[in-house]
């Protein structure tokens, strides 16, 4: 297999398009960051690193959850073709290619400002972590979201510099918003988690409560995003519906799915995230630019 093969390979793996559901968010947290304290909008560059520094922290972390995983994974039957299982590629070719994410992020982050670089290390902690906790606590999806909502906080820090209330107000919107669709996600294994010891809340208490659960994740979610309506200046009508399209977004996801019927779980997972993330971003710009 030759080099253009395995990165083909590793995209897959990591499921490189799902990028989507949280690059907008940091770009959501540099823009408003920027108009918070600066005044301004980001500059050129600092859009480039923000980019390249998420790029490298979800590619670290999803490479480092197959690794992590392949030995469940390989076991699940929805799984079990995945790269490694699958003998696709090998553990130490993953390695490297966590390795080298994570000099992105690092140098990345360096390019932008000394409290980004700072911060980092709590950040790689959560990349790490989450993919261990489903082996000990059903709050596994609450670290995966407070892990993917490190990005607008990161977006906020490596244009400014500082951190403010209105930033973790938004960290904590994109957190629940996150463990409430991983909560979705995980339905589709529950019965497989729970004769292997594995802890989610779908395997914990059962489906029918796993989908309340997420609906009541959702809904806090959206409550910060209006807070944050009211908490920042900047924001206006624009910006709030947007918060009222991604409501809606969230309930057209919940329509989707029941505890009788699981089959478009990968539309709500996939297609509607993506969606309410490009959402956000487009409106709050567009509601800075007027």
């Amino acid at each position: 297999m030759n080099v253009i093969t395995k990165i083909k390979v590793i995209l897959e793996m990591i499921k490189f398009e799902h990028t989507i559901f949280a690059l907008p968010f940091a770009f959501l947290g540099a823009v408003l960051g920027g108009f918070t304290i600066n005044g301004t909008w980001p500059e050129p560059m600092q859009w480039v690193w923000i980019t390249l520094a998420m790029v490298g922290a979800r590619s670290a972390a999803m490479a480092l959850n197959r690794v992590i995983d392949a030995a469940i994974d390989k076991k699940n039957p929805r799984t079990a073709s995945r790269a490694i299982p699958a003998g696709l590629i090998s553990k130490i070719e993953v390695y490297v290619f966590i390795i080298l994410s994570f000099v992105l992020l690092f140098f990345s982050a360096y390019q932008l400002n000394m409290l980004a670089v700072y911060l980092l290390p709590i950040a790689v902690f959560f990349l790490v972590i989450y993919s261990y906790t489903k082996r000990f606590t059903w709050a596994c999806h609450l670290v995966l979201g407070i892990t993917i909502a490190i990005a607008p906080l990161g977006g906020w820090v490596g244009v400014t510099g500082t951190l403010t209330w209105e930033a973790f107000l938004l960290f904590l919107a994109v957190a629940l918003w996150t463990a409430g669709f991983d909560v979705i996600y995980a339905t589709q294994d529950a019965d497989y988690d729970k004769g292997e010891g594995l802890y989610s809340i779908p395997s914990s208490f059962g489906i029918a409560k796993a989908l309340v659960i997420a609906k009541g994740l959702h809904i806090i979610s959206f409550l910060c995003l209006v807070l944050l309506f009211f908490a920042s200046p900047l924001l206006g009508i624009l910006y709030l519906i947007g918060v009222i399209i991604a409501g809606g977004i969230m309930v057209y996801e919940h329509s989707l799915v029941s505890a009788d019927d699981l089959s478009k779980v990968n539309v709500a997972f996939f297609t509607m995230n993506g969606i309410l993330s490009i959402v956000m971003l487009v409106f709050t710009i567009g509601d800075l630019l007027l």
